[in-house]
């Protein structure tokens, strides 16, 4: 993202972005700066890798930087700025990571007559009681909020840029007003450290001190953990933060005096009162907590509109996570063009990171893995996290059963809701020992069975090309023969990419066959753009009057095309242009003009080739004249959500009559009206229903969209390019 990164006060915060920011390839360079008190620190800083170089001249520091951090103690930053100030640069971005956020603005006010419009104030909600650089570490920031305090004036490509540097490092962004912002700080996290501090202070003072601190449970321990916490830094914290820390002081007072009453008065039924609801109030505290990370966005769609102009879609998902898998495990460099820089297909890669792959970027699409061959990885310290990925767990559950050591799996809330015996039953038939909740979801706990594993000829109950993978990748590191049979066409990435990679596998009818005598070669892979994602503006430009979209280099593998093959049938005008053949994929242009859509009865045979794409085909069918009615889908509702019963619901508050089945859905077409849905934190469903706008006779406001992020991050922006009037918020 950036040239030169310039940290100013390279500790424990500065020095984790340093960490971070080189990890994960965010700037081409990393340099410090600080004063001659901080020289020890700096020189460590720079043997240590954390940075490149380092000044003790500003002017050095930021000469050519393209983004200055401001990473100092809060008290400091005022004279930090007035440092800045002779060097100050159009061409750079600047931001801090200041715990309070008025006197950060105000300081800027008073330097500059005006807050920069290049200044982007952010506070990263994150840090440990140690400091220096020693402290640092490159996952500080992983899945923590970051809060972004913007001005009336600020840049929208400079915030746009930090809001993005920021979610490479790791957080969940959030955009608030920096008296909000300093409001909840000082609840939250200012008067706890205050309390803190004040506990141990009084308890220090008394005569049998040895005694209090000799005796204190684990309790005391845990409770008084921040006032280890840097007093200075702390004393500064309060005195920026004073007028919403003081009245909070007040209100605890008030408090601890009700609660000495209750005692004071044997009122122990009060006493009893106030302990339950405090102890359901942290029980939802942490039930947000679970969720937070999920549902924080809301999509707003304005009725109408059309689509129009030419736009290339993200790559292949599916594409991106097999080729971190495979070109980790093969020989040599395999260089990938295309990838999907989204959460899903970033969750494999951090994964095989874990496991000992040296692997670079992603940047711009271009990832190059370094491989270790197929019995090169390594046990991961810790748990394996995969966010919102089934692809990964599916898939991953079977490569690990085969390695030398154990592993665990985990996820986010919706994965960790999702089945997961479907691959580890028939994983227990090779030989895999793996552990699941008693509801046979994660996390999975994996005992390594090198060596142990038995191939098995195996029937698939239901078709799942998640399940088909997972098995052929179990087969690399199984006795004797693995036999997949399915009974009906699923994608198949990962045949054709496993040949790319010189492994042998064969077909035989609707058998994959696999065995362990193979390797994999490195080789070089060009993602084409994800159909699944190419999906939302087919249907969009089909149901839209006036709308005409090219969507460039998609995948059409005829595994994958069924929502193309549905959208025909129902009358769409889909014109397939300069089809063509890179890496072993198929792949064209897509030309689509509006076309009046009628219902259909939706062939069975075509349920598998386009299982992920009927959350937007629900909405075409909304758009069509007469009656669509699907059968043989059950498989949508053990997905991210129920797509069948979240769709239904959604539908009929937009005035659809769309009735749900076991195993799919009968929507009669018409007028789709405005409302509010829900998408359960769903991203095809959040897409789907912003596409519905096209055709909405009121507004639309969609729920819990925080997900798009997992599969297609760019959804917003290349959506709004061609038409579409979506806002997104922070909620």
């Amino acid at each position: 993202m950036f040239n030169k990164l310039c940290i100013i006060g390279v500790g424990l915060i500065g020095g984790s972005i340093a960490r971070t920011a080189r990890l994960q390839h965010l700037a081409t360079t990393i340099v410090g700066f600080g004063l001659e008190a901080d020289l020890q620190n700096l020189q460590t800083a720079r043997q240590i890798g954390v940075i490149d170089a380092f000044y003790l001249d500003i002017a050095f520091a930021v000469q050519d930087a393209d983004c200055i951090v401001i990473a100092t103690p809060v008290a400091s930053i005022a004279a930090v700025l007035a440092l800045l100030k002779p060097f100050w640069s159009e061409c750079a971005i600047y931001t801090d990571v200041g715990s309070t956020k008025g006197n950060v603005l105000a300081a800027a006010l008073a330097e500059f007559g005006r807050v920069p419009d290049n200044f982007v104030p952010a506070h990263p909600i994150a840090g440990g009681e140690q400091s220096g650089v020693l402290a640092a570490v490159d996952d500080l920031f992983v899945r923590k909020r970051l809060i972004i305090t913007p001005v009336d004036n600020t840049s929208t490509e400079a915030l746009r840029k930090i809001q993005r540097f920021w979610q490479g490092l790791g957080s969940a962004v959030s955009i608030m007003d920096a008296e909000h912002h300093d409001s909840i700080l000082a609840a939250t996290s200012h008067l706890p450290h205050v309390l803190a501090f004040a506990l141990v202070d009084m308890l220090g003072h008394k005569d049998e001190q040895s005694e209090i601190f000799k005796y204190a449970a684990g309790g005391f321990k845990d409770f008084t953990r921040i006032a280890s916490s840097n007093p200075t830094m702390w004393k500064d914290i309060c005195a920026a933060n004073k007028q919403a820390i003081l009245p909070l002081i007040g209100q605890l007072k008030d408090e601890l005096d009700k609660i000495h009453r209750m005692l004071a008065d044997d009122d122990y039924q009060q006493l009893f009162a106030t302990f339950t609801y405090a102890n359901h109030a942290r029980q939802r505290f942490l039930n947000q907590i679970e969720t937070t990370m999920s549902n924080s966005q809301t999509f707003h769609i304005q009725p109408g509109g059309k689509l129009h102009g030419v736009t290339r879609v993200p790559g292949d998902k599916s594409m991106s996570h097999r080729s971190i898998m495979l070109g980790s495990l093969a020989e040599g460099v395999t260089h990938v063009t295309g990838f999907l820089e989204a959460e899903d297909a970033l969750a494999t890669l951090q994964a095989f990171r874990d496991m000992g792959v040296e692997i670079e970027g992603p940047v711009d699409g271009r990832v190059t893995i370094h491989g270790v061959g197929k019995h090169g990885l390594k046990a991961p310290k810790n748990e394996l996290y995969l966010g919102n990925s089934g692809t990964s767990m599916r898939l991953l559950s079977g490569l690990l059963a085969g390695q030398p050591f154990n592993s665990v799996l985990t996820g986010d809330k919706s994965l960790s809701g999702r089945p997961m015996k479907r691959v580890t039953d028939p994983l227990s038939l090779m030989g895999a020992e793996i552990k699941t909740t008693e509801q046979g979801t994660a996390p999975l706990y994996i005992t390594g069975k090198a060596g142990l594993l038995k191939g098995i000829d195996y029937t698939m109950p239901m078709a799942s090309a998640q399940v088909k993978s997972c098995l052929l990748l179990a087969g690399m590191y199984a006795q004797g023969e693995t036999r997949v049979t399915e009974p009906a066409p699923t994608r198949d990435h990962t045949e054709r990419m496993l040949s790319g990679f010189s492994y042998p596998v064969k077909r035989v009818g609707s058998t994959a066959v696999i065995s362990a005598e193979g390797s994999l070669k490195a080789m070089d892979i060009d993602v084409p753009s994800d159909i699944s994602s190419a999906a939302f503006f087919l249907v969009g430009a089909s149901i839209a009057p006036g709308s005409d979209v090219i969507l460039k280099h998609v995948g059409i593998n005829p595994t994958r095309t069924g929502v193309i093959d549905i959208l025909r049938l129902m009358g769409a005008n889909i014109e397939v242009l300069e089809p063509r053949e890179v890496g072993g994929e198929p792949v064209a242009d897509l030309h689509v003009v509006y076309s009046p859509l009628k219902g259909i009865d939706i062939p069975e045979a075509l349920v598998p080739l386009a299982i992920d794409e009927f959350p937007v085909l629900f909405v075409a069918a909304a758009c069509a004249e007469g009656q669509t009615r699907l059968s043989g889908a059950e498989e949508l509702r053990v997905k991210e959500s129920d797509r069948i019963q979240v769709m239904a619901d959604g539908l009929q508050i937009l005035g659809v009559d769309a009735q749900p089945t076991p195993d799919g859905m009968v929507i009669q077409g018409g007028k789709i009206g405005g409302g509010v849905v829900t998408s359960h934190g769903d991203h095809r469903i959040a897409m789907a229903f912003s596409i519905a706008g096209l055709r909405a006779e009121a507004p639309i406001r969609v729920l819990d969209c925080a997900n798009v992020n997992t599969s297609f991050p760019e959804f917003k922006d290349l959506v709004k390019a061609l038409g579409l009037a979506l806002v997104c918020t922070e909620e």
